[in-house]
């Protein structure tokens, strides 16, 4: 018998607005019904959605779920005074819980993954560091298994092709122009499961790539770029899409040399990544951007290493070494020592911050947060929104936006103990 859990009580969160009192149907590994909660009466239609309330869905007030109703496949579950909203989607994460995307391992990649979804973060593209092209291809010959198997929504190449002068956390050393030859050498690694590669288009053969991404089905992403204005506007006309963590790792927005950031906000084609820690962008840029760009072509990324969800200490990052104070992750030696490397960020941090510090609506956030990137992937369908039919990616918050409960396609990671 396929279990149908009721979770209600809640103020539900749907691409058109904000449910209170809400409930979400979910049978299996999707969601069945969505909308406001009916009135107790047995076999009541929600007149949303017309789906009728089982006779058997009596609470356990202790613990919320429905003991009678059980034994006919169904679960109730009360959360009064929270929020449900989509799991979140991660285009740009390069680990967590003190493991690596890079170390190249079936067993790290997953410590990153369970880490990020006890996060909230069900869907991910798994991210690469500047390394040898030959490594490179190994780690996306075994993230690609992952992909296969359901776990990752992709790979997302960062570097090797990207600027020297914008390099940030990426080795000096390893870095090369994005030869077309070289750029298939690593989509080709990939086994069709390469979802975005990050370039700076300046470099030579930059046009050449984004036209080869593009051409084969893969997001361009303009990032760690030396770019103008210009140059970045031939990139967009060539298939570029992507704005890797804007505003980072790129010339700064000027009166008279408006560069990238100005070409990248200002194109309706291109969707923008941005890392809402309060250390990457000061809260007047993320405003900037919202009022550009739009909860339509923003999206939230973590671009978290393998300290996310641990404590201040040495990590790797790629072959190079991080230390993390306070939070805050910086290369701890080398000719880019200092440098901010990627983020400790997990999104439910995230989206408390937008909403509770930025002032942003829960609304638009939810769309920053999920939709957006669900749109960008291609994956619409089945994640990124609260809709009957997607996959059951669902996120409880408390009334403070704090994180209580995780469900992946139908099942728990985090159970819920709110109240």
């Amino acid at each position: 018998m396929v279990q149908r859990t009721h979770l209600t009580g809640a103020r539900v969160v749907l691409p058109e607005g904000v449910v209170d009192h809400g409930r979400v149907t979910v049978e299996g590994t999707r969601i069945a019904a969505v909308g406001p909660a009916p009135d107790a009466t047995p076999g009541q239609a929600d007149p949303a959605h017309g789906q009728a309330d089982p006779a058997h869905s009596h609470a356990d007030p202790a613990h919320g779920h429905a003991d009678s109703a059980a034994d006919h496949g169904e679960r109730a579950l009360d959360l009064p005074g929270g929020w449900i909203v989509p799991g979140f989607v991660d285009l740009h994460v390069h680990g967590g819980g003190g493991a690596s995307f890079s170390a190249g391992t079936p067993e790290e990649s997953m410590t990153a993954i369970r880490t990020h979804r006890a996060h909230g973060t069900t869907t991910m593209l798994a991210s690469t560091v500047t390394g040898d092209l030959d490594d490179l291809a190994r780690q996306a010959a075994t993230l690609s298994e992952l992909v296969e198997q359901g776990e990752l929504a992709g790979i997302h190449f960062e570097g090797p092709f990207i600027s020297p002068h914008r390099c940030g956390a990426h080795q000096p050393s390893l870095l090369r122009a994005p030869d077309p030859a070289d750029v298939r050498k690593l989509v080709d690694a990939a086994r069709g499961t390469a979802r975005m590669m990050t370039l700076a288009p300046e470099l030579p053969g930059g046009l050449e790539s984004v036209r080869l991404l593009a051409d084969s089905g893969v997001l361009a992403a303009v990032g760690h770029t030396d770019s103008t204005y210009e140059a970045t506007i031939e990139a967009i006309r060539a298939g570029a899409t992507v704005a890797t963590h804007l505003f980072n790792a790129m010339p700064s927005l000027l009166h008279r040399t408006p560069g990238p950031v100005a070409a990248l906000l200002e194109d309706e084609r291109v969707t923008v990544e941005l890392i809402n820690d309060g250390t990457h962008l000061h809260p007047a840029m993320l405003e900037l951007a919202f009022h550009r760009a739009g909860a339509d072509r923003v999206a939230f990324i973590t671009d978290a290493m393998g300290a996310a969800g641990m404590s201040d200490g040495r990590y790797p990052l790629g072959p190079m070494e991080v230390e993390v104070k306070e939070g805050v992750a910086r290369i701890s030696g080398g000719p880019t020592a200092g440098s901010i490397a990627g983020s400790t960020l997990t999104l439910d941090r995230a989206f408390r911050r937008a909403v509770t510090i930025d002032g942003l609506g829960v609304v638009e956030t939810v769309r920053a947060m999920s939709a957006t990137p669900a749109r960008l992937l291609g994956i619409a369908d089945r994640v990124g929104s609260v809709e009957v039919g997607k996959d059951a990616d669902l996120v409880v918050l408390d009334d403070d936006f704090r994180l209580r409960g995780v469900m992946r396609r139908g099942a728990w990671v985090v159970h819920p103990e709110l109240g």
